[in-house]
Order: structure tokens, then C-alpha cells, then sequence
């Protein structure tokens, strides 16, 4: 029998984040030496013309195909970066080229799966291959991608999501995490882990890893909320209803709800339980600490109900993350 080749083809364009560009050929051609060939990937860069294309980091890439090249073969996978521009206020913004976007709809579908890594999301989304779809990008550009477009379920937590199809991967080095992914859906999880460990990664973070630990997140924009946040963390054990904290903050339940919703992009409710999903992630990392004693301190009340939370923001349960991610603990 002949080798199964898939064809990956990666869109490249001027201002093209470089990571994002480079990280899933090695991801892949790393798979092809585990599995020796046997069921390898050819990757090639498509763009407008064959002309070299300089990307976001002023690094120059000639592309191997065009986009009309590209159309006529039978693509396994698509992925679509993105690029950003930064404000005079440093505000980040991702960039959507109409001309683009039209090409991002073709190829997808000429495509068996479609993907797209850190603010290549908005492209996706533009062409419309995101409506009623559930997705990630980088952070930052994640009220851009919500307002932009009211028809996608914009979650800016996890590393990368797959919706039948279609995957989105968050934000600069998670489109290794997401070619990590695409690896283990085609040739298993044991090549994805060897192929995790010959890029010295500690291992193969699963699709709930959250972007980043959520009591670290972008300050917020008001006193108000960063004192509501302090106190969330220092009563996280006790119960929490939005009806105490719209005491503590002087304010009406619903005037709490807007609060949050306009400076965090959640609900009171919503916002409480990532932040106890990120301590119980922390316990299950660095101590030896029984699931119930987690569920009790972190304000969850029952393992019944951590594992539901578990289950619902990071796809997996609370032993199975403790499995992945328990560092050495000297106790």
C-alpha cells in the first residue's frame, strides 16, 4: 500500500503573525520522522502570488503555492493565522482583510478540517465558518471577535476547542498545542507524546488548559471591580451569591451584573467559578490534597460539583487534570 500523505496547507499574507506561521510545520514534520513516513504530512504555504511575504516580525517567507494552486487540490487541513496592530494607546486589534476572508472560504472548502491559530479566528469567523460555533483566539482580541460577531460563542480560557470540523487554538505558542492535537485526532495520542517530547514540551496540554491563570488576568478598568476581585479571593471557600457581592460593592444585583459583564466579559456567577477552577487547578498541581478537601476550600461544596465545573471549562475531570499536570511535591 502507498503512504498516506495529508496535505496541510498553512495561509501566509504580509503582517503574518511568524510563530503561528512556523510552529505547525515543525510540529508536523516532527510526526512524520516518529511514525517513519508511514503516514506522513506535506506542508506548504499558500499566499496571493508567489512573491515573498514579510511577516509580523519582519521576516521574510516565500510562499510554496498560490491560493488558486492551493483551491484546486483536495486539502486535509487548513490553518489560518492572523495578524494584529497595536494603537497609539497599545490597544491590540486583530486584522481582517476582505480579500482574504473570500480566500479563507474557498480553500475551507476544498478542506476535511479547518483550523485556525491565535487571532486567525477573526478570519474564520468573517468568512463565516464560526456562526453557531463555539471558539477560541488570543485573549486579548477576544471582545474584538465577540462584538464583531454576536453569532459565534466567543471562550477566550481555553488553548484550543474543536467543534466538529472546525478547531480554533488561542493565542501564540498554542498553535503548537493545537498541530499537537490535530496529530493525536489523526495518528493517536502516542505519537502526539512523542512527538510532545521531542519539542522538550512537558507534555501534551489538553484542550481545557486555560490561556492564563485567571487571578492574573489584565487588570481591570475600575477600582471597583479589582476591590470586588480581591474580595472574591479572600472569601473563595465561603459562599459567594451576587446578592453579597452587590452588597460589599454598594450596588443593585442587576448594576453588579453589567459591572462585570463590561469589564470581564462575564457574569458574577461565571467569573467565581473560573476563579475556583484555577485554585482547585493549582492544588491538583502541587499537593496531595483529596478531592473533597479541594471541593471544600475552594468553595465548591461537593466533588459532585467540582467535577461538573471541571467538566464544563476545561473538558476533562479533576483527577484526569491532576494526572496530566501534578508537579513533584516534596510535601
Amino acid at each position: 500500500m502507498g503512504k498516506v500523505r495529508r496535505l496541510v496547507v498553512i495561509v501566509l499574507f504580509d503582517g503574518v503573525d511568524l510563530l503561528d506561521v512556523t510552529g505547525p510545520p515543525e510540529v508536523f514534520s516532527l510526526a512524520r520522522r516518529e511514525t517513519d513516513d508511514a503516514a506522513g504530512y506535506e506542508v506548504v504555504l499558500a499566499a496571493e502570488s508567489l512573491e515573498p511575504v514579510t511577516t509580523g516580525a519582519g521576516v521574510r517567507i516565500l510562499p510554496d503555492v498560490t491560493f488558486h494552486d492551493a483551491a484546486a487540490r483536495s486539502i486535509d487541513t487548513l490553518i489560518v493565522p492572523g495578524s494584529v496592530e497595536i494603537d497609539g494607546e497599545r490597544r491590540v486589534r486583530a486584522l481582517v482583510d476582505p480579500g482574504l476572508v473570500r480566500w479563507v472560504k474557498t480553500l475551507a472548502g476544498r478542506t476535511r478540517r479547518t483550523t485556525s491559530v491565535c487571532v486567525g479566528a477573526h478570519l474564520l469567523a468573517a468568512a463565516g465558518l464560526l456562526d453557531g460555533k463555539r471558539a477560541t483566539t488570543h485573549w486579548s482580541t477576544a471582545r474584538q471577535l465577540a462584538d464583531d460577531h454576536p453569532a459565534v460563542e466567543v471562550d477566550a480560557d481555553p488553548i484550543f476547542i474543536r467543534e466538529g470540523d472546525v478547531w480554533t487554538g488561542a493565542g501564540i505558542s498554542a498553535c503548537l498545542d493545537l498541530s499537537l492535537a490535530l496529530i493525536a485526532d489523526d495518528l493517536g495520542e502516542a505519537v502526539a507524546l512523542r512527538v510532545a517530547r521531542q519539542l522538550v514540551m512537558y507534555v501534551k496540554r489538553p484542550s481545557g488548559q486555560s490561556q492564563f491563570s485567571v487571578p492574573l488576568e489584565q487588570v481591570a478598568t475600575t477600582r471597583r471591580i479589582e476591590d470586588l476581585r480581591h474580595h472574591i479571593l479572600r472569601h473563595l471557600g465561603e459562599p459567594l451569591t451576587v446578592m453579597d457581592l452587590a452588597e460589599f460593592a454598594h450596588v443593585s444585583d442587576r448594576h453588579l451584573t453589567r459591572i462585570f459583564k463590561s469589564e470581564l466579559g462575564m457574569t458574577p456567577y461565571a467569573y467565581i467559578e473560573s476563579v475556583r477552577v484555577e485554585k482547585a487547578r493549582s492544588e491538583l498541581e502541587s499537593t496531595d490534597a483529596t478531592l473533597e478537601r479541594i471541593a471544600s476550600t475552594c468553595g465548591f461544596g461537593t466533588t459532585d460539583t467540582l467535577v461538573r465545573a471541571f467538566r464544563r471549562r476545561l473538558d476533562t475531570t479533576p483527577t484526569e487534570y491532576r494526572r496530566r499536570f501534578r508537579a513533584s511535591y516534596a510535601g
